[in-house]
């Protein structure tokens, strides 16, 4: 008898990890199959794509490549993309830390603040359907239909995650460093960037990374804003439009799509690091 339970425990524990083996090899699939199609797909003369599909190239055909680098147009939606990237960057390490501050040390003494807290939080729920129209006419009204507006409007697409985290955050950091620097007659503003300024930078590096990556691959919000003219698309924009115009020729397709995204996997890499290393060392309480 003890011998039989103890046989349909092993065999719970074996199905239990056959199912958990499965699933991950599921999802492994759903990510590494599409990167593996687009890959070696972007290697392939157009002929070979329709005949060779999912197998290695027969011989590895760069033109794909040469042709889009030298295209016109793909550049200046690198560049674009880039500076926009770059502003909602700035925008996450220098305003959305102190937005964060404020509110964090505010709202549980000031029913304004908390009011002000939960605005922002009703924000993150809302989709972005309802919102899109309204955006679309402010813009067009404010005469911002071009990648500055983009640029703040992601900025502000970004302020109500911003905020809920940022606020989490300094919910762990004790009030008596500011409260010590305080006494020795140090200004609010002066606490803010010594001391608690480096202690955010794990939280700052993860919402960095986050909305960069955000921005450099939306396709929303360039495609109502942006998509009145070639010289103001981003990188996704582009991508979109030479679909378009290159129908079935799926290698070019994929030539662009392996391009454009070089460099976000290389910053995302370079700043995972930085990011495991700041998350370590802040998970560290003295």
């Amino acid at each position: 008898m003890h011998n039989g339970e103890w046989g349909k425990q092993m065999s719970k524990k074996k199905l239990h990890k056959v199912l958990v083996y499965a699933l991950l090899i599921l999802g492994l699939l759903t990510v590494v199959l599409p990167l593996y199609i687009t890959f070696i797909t972007s290697f392939k003369s157009t002929s070979e794509t329709i005949t060779n599909y999912l197998s290695l190239p027969t011989k590895w055909y760069f033109g794909n490549f040469k042709y889009i680098l030298f295209k016109k147009g793909f550049w200046r939606a690198l560049l674009n993309t880039a500076v926009i990237t770059a502003v909602v960057a700035a925008g996450d390490v220098i305003l959305m830390p102190m937005l964060g501050y404020s509110v964090a040390r505010r709202m549980n003494e000031d029913r304004k603040w908390r009011g002000f807290y939960f605005y922002l939080l009703i924000g993150i729920f809302i989709p972005f359907q309802v919102k899109m129209i309204p955006l679309v006419q402010m813009m067009s009204a404010l005469k911002m239909m071009n990648p500055v507006g983009l640029a703040i409007l992601c900025i502000g697409s970004t302020t109500c995650e911003a905020t809920f985290l940022y606020t989490g955050y300094l919910a762990g950091i004790p009030r008596d460093l500011e409260e010590a620097a305080s006494i020795d007659g140090a200004s609010t503003f002066y606490t803010y960037r010594r001391i608690i300024f480096p202690l955010m930078q794990p939280i700052i590096a993860t919402s960095v990374i986050k909305d960069c990556l955000w921005t450099w691959n939306d396709f929303t919000l360039p495609l109502i804003i942006l998509n009145r003219s070639p010289q103001y698309w981003t990188i996704v924009l582009y991508q979109y439009n030479f679909q378009s115009e290159a129908g079935v020729d799926y290698g070019l397709v994929f030539a662009c799509l392996c391009i454009s995204m070089i460099p976000i996997l290389v910053i995302y890499l370079f700043l995972q690091r930085q990011i495991m290393s700041g998350l370590t060392s802040g998970a560290v309480k003295g």
